[in-house]
């Protein structure tokens, strides 16, 4: 899955992990303490878009700390049992007739996602033509 925190947090696996909240706490309380934003962004190695992001988060929620939970792309397929069962009924079909079928607006992308999600692989038949 991904990594936890100590606050419980999980980041994905592909995303870098969040500056700590012991740096975020540093990094605004030098700016409290009236230093420049670009000084303290130098020390603390961090962009100045970073520190702005940081101190609007604190402004409008009174806190800093890193967003829990912001992890990818949620499945329009909800139940995986259910599709498991659509995949047994329908495996002579394309993934775009198969979203034709299963209906609620899923495009074939999402059923292919869905059969990654599952590590379900579809092997094609290989036909040798040619003469004889």
């Amino acid at each position: 899955m991904g990594k936890k925190f100590k606050n419980d947090q999980v980041i994905a696996k592909n995303m870098p992990a969040p500056y700590s909240y012991d740096l975020r706490t540093k990094a605004i309380e030098a700016v409290k303490r009236e230093h420049k934003k670009i000084n303290v962004c130098r020390l603390f190695k961090i962009s100045r878009n970073t520190l702005d992001l940081w101190l609007k988060r604190e402004k409008e929620t009174g806190d800093y700390a890193a967003i829990a939970n912001k992890q990818g792309r949620h499945s329009k397929i909800e139940d995986e049992e259910k599709f498991k069962l659509f995949i047994k009924e329908n495996q002579d079909k394309t993934q775009t007739k198969m979203a034709e079928v299963w209906g609620n607006n899923i495009s074939q992308q999402n059923i292919s996602y869905n059969y990654q999600k599952l590590g379900v692989t579809r092997k094609k038949n290989l036909r040798v033509s040619g003469k004889k």
